[in-house]
């Protein structure tokens, strides 16, 4: 099935940072769904479209028509993996401004019952490695 998303001209572009439990877990469920993940934001009714590139946000009333876009992460500024990330936030339609008060914790909790969803039922398991000593003859 393919779906297509049209965009208004960029109505502003601002700098923002997303929390790293939000980039962690969006990047782990995107990883495990390929290319295209789709997050359901029931508590809003909007639709959130992650692909490596950028997140889009949709409304249920304007399914075609993105809204706001995060663009531009930029997990290589941090040091550390608990460390926010740096992103910008591209508005297409004026609502935006107000959609945004909401939607990085409605996010974040979306994507929190997708990965409950999602659990999987198997087991790890850990494999311990045992180093081997080489002998002078054995090539490096």
């Amino acid at each position: 099935m393919e779906e297509r998303f049209y965009r208004e001209q960029e109505l502003a572009r601002l700098p923002d940072f997303l929390p790293a439990a939000t980039y962690n877990l969006a990047h782990t469920l995107l990883a495990r769904a390929g290319k295209c993940l789709f997050v359901p934001i029931r508590s809003m009714q909007y639709m959130a479209v992650l692909d490596a590139d950028e997140f889009i946000f949709v409304d249920s009333q304007n399914k075609a028509w993105i809204e706001l876009a995060w663009q531009h992460f930029r997990p290589q500024a941090r040091s550390a993996l608990d460390e926010r990330v740096p992103f910008e936030q591209v508005y297409y339609l004026p609502q935006a401004t107000e959609t945004m008060k909401r939607l990085p914790g409605e996010f974040h909790q979306a994507l929190r019952v997708l990965a409950e969803r999602n659990k999987s039922d198997t087991t790890a398991t850990i494999l311990t490695l045992h180093h081997k000593a080489r002998s002078e003859d054995e090539p490096r």
